[in-house]
């Protein structure tokens, strides 16, 4: 039974193609960088403007693929039930340097109004421990992000 399981698994994950799996990816992303966004309750316009250019320039897209996208990640992010459903997407496909660099762009949004709130550092520290990352690597890209407001 544990087998018949397992293939139905693999020839399930095989029915999506390379682009459909690079767009999930990019959805994951953005969402995690939404509840960022979300968790102090206030939608800062530094936050609100950040967000489309820092996609864009993450993602090497147009500006208007990543108001789409963002558009596209609100439906999916609002019908999450938890931080693992995206993660799990990044821990599949991302290397370490990848992770590093989301949690990076995590950072930065939270710092973009120029404070930190608790529920922010909250939701970017349980990202962190769903994408296997060390205490010290949270650290070290809160240090960067901080330096570079």
């Amino acid at each position: 039974m544990i087998a018949k399981l397992k293939q139905f698994l693999q020839s399930h994950a095989q029915a999506v193609t390379p682009e459909e799996q690079a767009q999930q990816l990019k959805l994951a992303a953005v969402s995690l960088l939404l509840e960022v966004m979300y968790a102090d309750e206030t939608l800062d316009e530094q936050e609100v403007a950040m967000l489309p250019s820092m996609i864009s320039h993450s993602l090497n897209i147009s500006s208007a693929e990543a108001n789409a996208l963002i558009d596209e990640a609100k439906l999916v992010q609002g019908n999450a039930t938890s931080l693992f459903e995206f993660t799990a997407e990044i821990n599949a496909q991302c290397s370490i340097e990848q992770k590093q660099k989301l949690l990076l762009c995590m950072w930065k949004l939270a710092y973009s109004d120029g404070k930190l709130c608790r529920n922010e550092d909250q939701i970017i520290r349980r990202t962190a421990d769903l994408l296997y990352l060390k205490h010290s690597e949270v650290i070290q890209m809160r240090n960067i992000a901080m330096e570079q407001r």
